[in-house]
């Protein structure tokens, strides 16, 4: 089993609230838009950091952090990238990554908005983590935390940071 922080969206921006739920996770995964390499690397003394670049990640965060993530962990088949749509509006990028991976968990960020989606016609769960940043659009900051444990998601928690 592995207790998993997921948030995306930080735009340079981590507070204490934010720290405090990643701390005792077993990894922190970030769907991108860091903001600064500065944020990777405070995630990273948190917990073992996996993350992709966001669309406004400079080459600082770039050179740490891919495009895509993939990869498998207790049993679960995982796809991430920032920029990646949700069941029935995957972009065209995610969808061809869909087809090549299958992956059990599909992750973007970049919309700001929150969502815990199934996508039954292609078998997997679809997590957005929304905003934990204060930069855009969105009311609340958010952040997701689960275990994996099995192959499955389990224990999902939506956590509100506070407004923005």
């Amino acid at each position: 089993m592995k207790k998993i922080g997921l948030l995306s969206d930080t735009h340079s921006y981590l507070d204490e609230r934010i720290c405090h739920h990643l701390t005792g996770r077993d990894e922190i995964w970030h769907a991108g838009d860091f903001g600064t390499a500065a944020v990777a690397e405070e995630l990273a003394e948190i917990a073992p950091l996996r993350g992709v670049y966001g669309n406004i990640d400079g080459q600082d965060v770039r050179r740490t952090q891919p495009l895509v993530q993939s990869f498998e962990l207790e049993g679960l088949r995982v796809l991430m990238t920032h920029i990646g749509g949700y069941p029935g509006h995957y972009s065209p990028a995610a969808r061809l990554l869909l087809a090549q991976e299958h992956p059990g968990l599909f992750i973007s960020g970049h919309s700001h908005i929150l969502k815990v989606m199934p996508d039954p016609k292609l078998g997997l769960l679809h997590l957005n983590p929304g905003a934990a940043g204060r930069h855009g659009f969105h009311k609340v900051r958010t952040l997701l935390l689960f275990e994996v444990l099995g192959g499955k998601i389990q224990k999902l928690q939506v956590v509100e940071l506070g407004p923005k």
